[in-house]
Formats: structure tokens, C-alpha cells, sequence
């Protein structure tokens, strides 16, 4: 029997039709603010759950949005201004599309129960081992326990309840704002809860050791699969890295040969190491390395190739990544913001950065960035001493720096120059005239080292030449002047007219211009680069502003907010106190008599090309291959090297730091062996009576003694045993120790 319908009873008919699917599909979603007691989408992937609930949704906003369309389109059906017939098709089509929409929600639905039976059958079902998501079950009750062995454990829960989608790691790890996953998290990747009951637990995935690596290192006679590891260093920057060592190779396979020769005795395995320069990297690096090119910096490149070259002919197998991304991938970070520890134990025994990069490993580790941390080195030209470096101590002693607080031994650090004792001086290599090049020329020119009457000035931009007018004029009179300054397409360099300015220069032809010279002049800045050393390396006499009073973070711009408290007392300090005269000579700038009195000296003054030992291939292969073998920050005994016959104590008077002291005996302050002095015993072998011994407050002086109330002080925080500060109050216990001829860095014990 069929029933005509008027349009009117029609449309309330199907309104009610599409209320009721609607109000069906509404009690069938099941919204993802669960209650705790049946946690939503249990069993299921993030990815399953939004599948279905997103479809179901789609369906009932759909089904809402055509009800509304019918009414209105009912209310109006008598309004003049559309036509019947018009009507009448319309709501053909809106009956037609309401018919499509209930057979997609019925097999959505056949869906959905489908899916259902089946998870019954998988909640058993063991995951794959590379499924980061913790499986929990469908009405599973978590509870946070009260456990005194986590006590961090409901302070976690509760911060995780209100913030697990402010990074997509959480969700990566299967955290979907309930307890029970929110527990599992925290306990099986991080380790805040205890084990849940009932489920497998072993030690953090991050903490697992990776497989054992004991493939001994072995001196390498070639460097070009280096160049393939540096394939991914892109623009001036990472032309520069491979020039430099293409350039260097045949000094570097010569000096591994030496090296072999000399440590056959000693093996060491190989190590697994990791090179980010964070500087390099994102779009701060696309700006330092387009200075490249306009006579910006190049201290820090130079020690990347170096160190690069050095781990490299030692044996090692090495990555070098410029890429934030690629630096994720290779660590295991998981996806997101940082917020979560890498997913798998890290594959490299040593990672070299900056301090860029140090906050970039921090953003990307998390959780895992103090468990590893005794794995880093960083590559730090200014240094950082320890006062700075304990971030707590740093802050309440007026030392916090943004460079600072990041609570490393503050042997990881790794400087330019051995200017600062409680770093490693890892250094870099003083670049000669090719060996091969200089047999050639002393086959057609022998004789006497030949020089001409010249000077280069250090500076390859003009803002360096500034307010030095009447230095280089009295220079100028007794030497013809050059310059190496970067002129902008379509401009000149603002420099004296009395200047021969050759533009900037390719690195090689710099140093044929400074094999010629007889002088190089340095300005004030740039501050303690490679370059005299180069240029010493070539035959020049190094000649150089002194400071005074001395440069420091508290009258200097270019100090100020650097972690250390060094007192610069010229623009190259190492040279001016490690080499001296003949080669380095050190003046009053202001003083025109002075600098020319010195100038004169210096033309009577035959000078031949002088390295220190240090800054040569084979003495940095040395260093290096003594650090990887010996150094150990990931051990929570006090360090065995340098081993304590080579500690010599001294009692520094009051008001005087312990680089200082030591340095005045002719002999170097060693923070490693500082444990030696922290104990009474060491007072009464140097013939003090205390009459209190202070451990209460921590003190980055301490041990140390003070004359007024006989007070010992003994340091109670490993961290800030420092060879830096001194007060008027205290006369510092201070460890030193000889060092090999021309290696500051190694005790003649240490190899």
C-alpha cells in the first residue's frame, strides 16, 4: 500500500529520519576525553583511533548539517521566493544524498564492529620490537602508586595529564592523555614510575648498550674516504674544511707514519665519533658561512678540519653532519619537539660540537642528554672555567653567562690555545708551505732564508684598520705595507693610501704572500686566531699591540659574557708568553717611538721559520690520540691521568690564581689532579696548622688556606676544582706539573 505525502509531512519525515541517525551516530562516538576507567581507543594506535573516530564524525556533521538544510528549506516551502518546483527537486536531491549517507554509516558501522571483534582476538598478541607504542588494555585502571624509590613518579603523571600533546614525541611513545599509557611511558622510556605489573621490563631502551665495538684503531696513509664523509658540507664553509685538509694531506700522512712508529706499544680501539659543528648549522650557519667569503672567521674551521684530519689518520670512524635533521636521525631522537629521550642506546662513543650544537643535542635528546653527556667535547676557543660552568654556583656567585651553567667536567671543553689549564688544549696546525714545494725552491735558490723588506697587516676587514692610521704610518716608513682586505663588488677598502691592498686572498695565496714578508702586523683584532702562528710558521716576526690596561668581560665588548675571567694582555697572548722574542715582539701602539724603535729591531733581526711543537701535525695527532685513549668523564672515580707522579704542589701567596702560580714556577696547572690536594693530609705536608677545616660552602677557590683564623677550606663539588680565581683572602693549594718540550698539554709521564 503506498501513502501519497504532501512536501510538507514529507520534510518532517525525513527530518526525523536524519534526527534519529544522528542522535545514533552521537551515542556510537565515543569522544577522546575518556574517563580513566576505560581509557579511549584502548589497544588501538593513535593512528587507528583518529581513523575511525575522525570518519564516524565526518558522517554525524554530515547527517546535522543535512536536518538543518531540510527544516529550513520546510520553513520556507510557503515563503514566495523559491519556486515549487524548485523545491520539490531540491529535496529529491537532499533525499537522495541522505539515502548515500545512511549506507556509508552502515558500513562504517559494519566497520567499526569488525574492528571491535578483532581486537579481542590482538589484545594477546605480542607487538613487533620496534613498536614504540605501549599497549594497554581495553577497561584497564591504572593507579599512580605512592613508592618512595620514585618519588617523582605522581608529580609526572599529573604534569603529562595537562600537557602530553604539547610535544607529538609523547604520542610517538603511545601516550594518549591517560594514566595507564601516560605510566607506561613513564616508566618503560623514562624512568620516573615503577614497572607495571604484568608487563615485560627491562633497562631503558637509551640505556641499553649498543653492540660491542672492539675493532682496533690503526693509523690510516690516505684521507680521501675523509672527503666522502664530509660530502654533506655544503657552501664556503665546507669548501673551506676540505680545501684545508686536501691542502695539509701529505703533512698529515707523514706525521701518522711518525706516529705509528712511536706508539706501537700502545693500541687503542676504535671509536665510534660523532662531529657537529652547531654553528654550521640551520640558518645561522648559511650566514656564518657566507663571511667565509668576506673575510669572516675561520679560527673555528680550522679546528673542525684539523681535529677532523687528526680522528680520522688515528684510526677512527667518524660522521660529520652540518644537518639538524641528519643529527636526529643518527642519534634516534624521537619526532617532535625534544621533549622525549632518543629511542635506541647511541651508537657513538664521543661526539665533538660547539655550543650551538650543545643546545641543539639538548633539544633533541631530552631525558637522555645527561646520561650522555660525559660523551661530548666542545670545541670552545675562548675556554670556560669551571665557576661558570655549575650552573647553581654560576648564579649565585655572580658568574651566569648565556654560554654557561652546562654542568660538564670542565676538562671537555676543548680550546685553541692552552690559555686556560682547567680546558683541554686541543688545538689545531700551524699551515706550512707545502714540503714538496720548498725541496723545489731550495734546489734552484740555495742559501739563507730570503725575505724582502715587507709587512702584511692581520686584518681582513677595514673596520679592524680604524683609528690605527698613525701605527701603520710609522710601519710604513721603514717596510712596504700589505693588505688582505675584503673589498665589496663595486667598492673599495677605506684604507691608507700608502697601503698595497691585494683583496682577500685564497688561502694558499696568503701564505705565499706571507712567505715573502718579513713582518706581520697585527691591530688589536682579531683576538688570538690562527693566523701569526701561520705566519711565525713562515719566517714572519709577529708584531702586535699590547693592552692596557688588559682586555677582560669587564671592559670589553667582544669578552663580555664569555665564561672566563682571563686577563688578555695583548691580541695574542699565547704567542706573546709560549714563543716570544725574536719572533714575537709586543708594543705600545700609541707610542709612534716605540713602534718604530721595535720596527728597526726587528730588520736587524734574522729570524727562520719556527712551529712549536704543539701546533704541528705530529703534535696534535699526539694530543689527540692521548685524550682518546686516556681522558674518561663517563667514570664516577676520580681520574687516574695524569697519574699523580707528575703532581708537583705549590702554595700560591694570597690574591694569586693557580694558572698563575704554576705558570711563574715554569710548570702548568692539572685540574685532574686536584683530588690529591682535597684533604688534610696536604695542608700538613705543606706545613700548615689549621685550626678549622671548612667543607660547608662550596667555593671554587677551595682547597685553599687563609692566614686569618687559620681556616682550611676543602672543596666539596668535584666540579669546580679550578686552576682560574683568586681573592686577597686565600693562598691557593695548587696541583701542578711539567710538560713535555713544546707540548703544553702532556706531562712527560703521560704517553
Amino acid at each position: 500500500m503506498r501513502f501519497a505525502l504532501r512536501p510538507r509531512s514529507g520534510c518532517l519525515v525525513l527530518c526525523l529520519s536524519v534526527s534519529l541517525l544522528t542522535l545514533l551516530l552521537q551515542s556510537l562516538w565515543v569522544p577522546p576525553e575518556m574517563t580513566r576507567e576505560e581509557p579511549a581507543g584502548a589497544g588501538r594506535s593513535p593512528e587507528e583511533q583518529g581513523h575511525h573516530g575522525h570518519s564516524v564524525r565526518r558522517l554525524a556533521l554530515r547527517l546535522e548539517a543535512l536536518s538543518s538544510q531540510v527544516q529550513r528549506l520546510t520553513r520556507e516551502r510557503d515563503a514566495p521566493q523559491p519556486a515549487k518546483e524548485e523545491l520539490t527537486n531540491l529535496l529529491q536531491s537532499l533525499r537522495q544524498d541522505q539515502e548515500g549517507l545512511v549506507r556509508s554509516v552502515e558500513m562504517e558501522l559494519q566497520r567499526m564492529a569488525q574492528k571491535l571483534d578483532s581486537l579481542g582476538h590482538q589484545s594477546h598478541t605480542p607487538r613487533p620490537q620496534d613498536d614504540h607504542r605501549p599497549q594497554t588494555g581495553l577497561h584497564e585502571v591504572c593507579e599512580v602508586p605512592e613508592d618512595p624509590v620514585y618519588p617523582h613518579c605522581a608529580e609526572k603523571v599529573e604534569f603529562l595529564q595537562a600537557r602530553w600533546d604539547s610535544d607529538p614525541c609523547y604520542a610517538f611513545y603511545g601516550v594518549d592523555g591517560t594514566t595507564c599509557s601516560i605510566m607506561t611511558y613513564l616508566s618503560e622510556r623514562e624512568d620516573f614510575c615503577p614497572p607495571r605489573p604484568g608487563r615485560n621490563h627491562s633497562a631503558l631502551p637509551w640505556h641499553q648498550q649498543p653492540r660491542t665495538h672492539k675493532e682496533e684503531a690503526e693509523i690510516r696513509t690516505t684521507l680521501r674516504p675523509l672527503y666522502e664523509v664530509f660530502g654533506g658540507i655544503q657552501g664556503p664553509a665546507g669548501r673551506f674544511i676540505r680545501s684545508r685538509v686536501e691542502r695539509l694531506s701529505a703533512c698529515w700522512i707523514k706525521a701518522g707514519h711518525r706516529i705509528r712508529e712511536n706508539t706501537t706499544k700502545t693500541t687503542s680501539l676504535q671509536k665510534r665519533v660523532l662531529l657537529y659543528p652547531g654553528v654550521l648549522s640551520g640558518g645561522a650557519g648559511q650566514r656564518f658561512g657566507a663571511m667565509v667569503d668576506r673575510g669572516g672567521p675561520l679560527g673555528e674551521l680550522v679546528q673542525w678540519a684539523d681535529l677532523s684530519a687528526s680522528l680520522f689518520i688515528l684510526g677512527h670512524n667518524l660522521t660529520f653532519t652540518t644537518s639538524q635533521n641528519h643529527l636526529h636521525s643518527v642519534i634516534g631522537a624521537a619526532p617532535g619537539k625534544g621533549s622525549c629521550p632518543i629511542q635506541r642506546p647511541l651508537l657513538f662513543d664521543l661526539i665533538y660540537t660547539d655550543y650551538h650544537g650543545l643546545a641543539h643535542l639538548q633539544g633533541a635528546m631530552g631525558l637522555a642528554f645527561q646520561h650522555y653527556q660525559c660523551c661530548f667535547r666542545i670545541l670552545d676557543s675562548f675556554g670556560t672555567e669551571p665557576a661558570f660552568n655549575l650552573g647553581t654556583y654560576a648564579r649565585s656567585h655572580g658568574y651566569n653567562t648565556l654560554w654557561g651553567s652546562w654542568h660538564l667536567q670542565p676538562l671537555q671543553y676543548m680550546t685553541m690555545f692552552p690559555h686556560t689549564p682547567d680546558n683541554s688544549f686541543l688545538g689545531f696546525v700551524s699551515e706550512e708551505v707545502m714540503v714538496e714545494q720548498e725541496e723545489r725552491e731550495e734546489e734552484v735558490e740555495p742559501g739563507p732564508y730570503r725575505k724582502d723588506n715587507t709587512a702584511v697587516v692581520y686584518g681582513k676587514q677595514d673596520y679592524m684598520w680604524q683609528g690605527k692610521e698613525r701605527y701603520l704610518e710609522v710601519i710604513s716608513q721603514e717596510l712596504e705595507t700589505h693588505g688582505t682586505v675584503y673589498q665589496p663588488p663595486g667598492h673599495s677598502a677605506q684604507l691608507p693610501s700608502n697601503i698595497i691592498n691585494h683583496g682577500l686572498l685564497a688561502q694558499d695565496q696568503f701564505l705565499q704572500l706571507l712567505r715573502r714578508a718579513k713582518v706581520f702586523v697585527g691591530l688589536g683584532f682579531p683576538y688570538e686566531g690562527p693566523a701569526p702562528l701561520e705566519a711565525i710558521a713562515l719566517g714572519c716576526v709577529f708584531l702586535q699591540p699590547r693592552f692596557q690596561p688588559p682586555r677582560s668581560s669587564e671592559n670589553s665588548d667582544f669578552y663580555k659574557g664569555k665564561p672566563t675571567t682571563r686577563q688578555v694582555s695583548s691580541q695574542h697572548p699565547y704567542a706573546e708568553e709560549f714563543i716570544g722574542k725574536p719572533y714575537v715582539w709586543t708594543v705600545d701602539m700609541t707610542n709612534t717611538t716605540d713602534v718604530q724603535e721595535t720596527v728597526r729591531a726587528i730588520l736587524r733581526t734574522e729570524v727562520k721559520p719556527f712551529t712549536p711543537r704543539e701546533f704541528t701535525s705530529e703534535g696534535m695527532l699526539e694530543r689527540v690520540h692521548a685524550y682518546i685513549t686516556h681522558q674518561d668523564f663517563c667514570s664516577v672515580s676520580f681520574p687516574t691521568w695524569p697519574p699523580e707522579s707528575a703532581l708537583r704542589i705549590h702554595l700560591g701567596p694570597l690574591g694569586q690564581s693557580c694558572a698563575s702560580v704554576c705558570r711563574r714556577a715554569s710548570l702548568v696547572c692539572e685540574p685532574a689532579l686536584f683530588h690529591h690536594l682535597n684533604n688534610p693530609a696536604a695542608f700538613t705536608r705543606l706545613g700548615l696548622s689549621c685550626s678549622s677545616t671548612d667543607q660547608e660552602v662550596d667555593n671554587h677557590l677551595f682547597p685553599a688556606y687563609s692566614p686569618w683564623g687559620r681556616r682550611c677550606g676543602l672543596q666539596r663539588e668535584r666540579l669546580l676544582f679550578s686552576c682560574a680565581g683568586s681573592d686577597p683572602a686565600h693562598r691557593r693549594l695548587c696541583p701542578c706539573r711539567a710538560h713535555r718540550a713544546g707540548q703544553v698539554a702532556l706531562c712527560p709521564d703521560c704517553l
